[in-house]
């Protein structure tokens, strides 16, 4: 079976690329396949540098989404993690019981629960910050700023209205997602 690619598919080639039908011979594969190897990649160094500090890639995002932004509620911190697509309350459970993050009521509402990091909580954040700021500079020493600049403009324009989008935008408040975001009039 062969399939037509339209002239407005991205990954036409003058709007009349012809593909076996097998995925990976499309002409957008080899990039999704970069980007998931990067991202799997990525999180297989950052997994092994955090081992020693008994946490997770997941635990650490959640930590450090919490010191950028507590007190949290755990929908709330759901709204910010990449990590995780669910609720992120299994991981909080382990990190409380770690005792790295703390659970605090509301003051007006005592039915709505509050998180934020203990003073382990945040003595461990140094840590994984420093292992963060390692990572990101062994990825950024590959890139020049110019290519770092494309490359983020255009996964925000891939991520563009979309929920895992939408988080990194709220995160890290990206002028290119916002953009985007404007002129698509999706809004945050």
């Amino acid at each position: 079976m062969t399939a037509t690619l339209r002239s407005e598919d991205p990954g036409g080639v003058d709007g009349d690329a012809r593909f076996s039908g097998n995925p990976d011979e499309h002409p957008i594969a080899e990039l999704r396949y970069l980007i998931l190897a990067a991202q799997r990649e990525g999180n297989r160094l950052l997994a092994q540098a955090l081992r020693p500090l008994g946490l997770t890639p997941a635990q650490a995002e959640i930590l450090s989404v919490l010191a950028e932004r507590e007190p949290l509620t755990l929908a709330a911190l759901g709204r910010y993690i990449v990590c995780e697509t669910g609720s992120p309350s299994r991981i909080v459970e382990t990190l409380f019981k770690r005792g790295l993050v703390e659970r605090e009521a509301g003051q007006v509402d005592r039915r709505v629960v509050h998180l934020r990091l203990t003073l382990l909580g945040a003595k461990m954040l140094d840590d994984v910050n420093a292992i963060n700021h390692a990572l990101n500079e062994s990825i950024g020493s590959q890139l020049n700023d110019e290519q770092r600049k494309t490359m983020v403009e255009a996964l925000h324009r891939i991520l563009q209205d979309t929920i895992s989008g939408s988080k990194i935008n709220q995160r890290f408040g990206s002028a290119a997602g916002a953009a985007l975001e404007q002129r698509s009039g999706y809004e945050r």
